[in-house]
């Protein structure tokens, strides 16, 4: 190997540490909110008055034991879990349904529908939110799981339509066509033969749907009323404080809000990354 082509290689290889130098410096600047804050849940309130430290002289877990025990928070977490796990479950099987019929039915007027969709996304909540609030309070669904849940399937719908279609459309024919010959029905063939074929794409829509309704705010601000359906981004935002803000309490319950959405992405990030790069693959 001549010496020009041992420069261009060592050339490389700066190129590429400085690369990783650069994403790791640019994760370090996204994560040091989360780490700040929680340095905060673990440190005493009466240190927190004094001033700002790197790290805490006597680390307690006191905030947590008071955002378990004598604040709505976990309620609240409970309700946010029910809500996002069934509106991802009934996206998921609605958004799977209607992207198979959009990628391989021929609907009469498919690429003025899928606009239609797409356009919907385009308006703000704050335009949707008078009326469902309005039709909410008619059904007396106010104050109930199935206000929120009906309100953030409505968001993710069409979100989940456009995402599916996607994957399903990058999957060859020929698989369903098979099991056509081999007897199977349309919704046989859905069920047996694309929807395992299509699993990790499904798998990362659906973890797009369980955090776009777990960080949901206004709609769930707008529903409910009392802690029997108030979600924890509501519950954090209405957390009790009289003369002075809690900060150490409140960051333990922001840290535990986050909790279960980086749970999800961290045990379905193999299937998130897969169906991601399957949805740019065209046949």
């Amino acid at each position: 190997m001549g010496p020009h082509a041992c420069a261009r290689r060592h050339r490389g290889a700066d190129v590429s540490h400085r690369r990783e130098l650069l994403v790791l410096l640019a994760l370090a600047v996204y994560a040091s909110p989360v780490a700040w804050q929680l340095l905060t849940s673990i440190t005493p309130s009466e240190e927190l008055q004094q001033g700002a430290r790197l790290w805490p002289s006597h680390p307690t877990l006191a905030s947590y034991a008071v955002v378990f025990t004598q604040s709505p928070l976990p309620r609240a977490l409970v309700n946010s879990i029910g809500i996002a796990l069934t509106t991802t479950l009934l996206g998921t099987v609605l958004g799977t349904l209607g992207a198979y019929a959009l990628a391989r039915l021929a609907v009469p007027g498919r690429r003025a529908l899928v606009l239609g969709i797409l356009m919907t996304t385009a308006l703000p909540a704050i335009a949707t939110v008078g009326p469902l609030y309005l039709t909410m309070r008619a059904l007396g669904l106010r104050d109930t799981w199935g206000a929120v849940i009906i309100a953030h399937t409505s968001i993710a719908l069409p979100l989940m339509l456009w995402l599916m279609a996607r994957f399903l459309r990058a999957l060859p024919r020929e698989l369903e066509d098979a099991a056509f010959v081999d007897g199977a029905g349309r919704l046989q063939a859905l069920r047996h033969v694309v929807v395992p074929a299509a699993a990790p794409g499904i798998a990362s829509a659906a973890v797009v749907t369980f955090l776009l309704s777990w960080n949901e705010f206004l709609f769930a601000y707008t529903f409910t009323a009392t802690e029997a359906s108030r979600t924890a981004p509501v519950a954090l935002a209405l957390f009790p404080g009289v003369f002075e803000i809690p900060w150490a309490d409140v960051a333990a319950a922001s840290v535990l809000t986050s909790a279960p959405p980086l749970l999800v992405v961290a045990l379905l990030q193999r299937a998130l990354v897969r169906g991601l790069l399957a949805g740019g693959v065209r046949e």
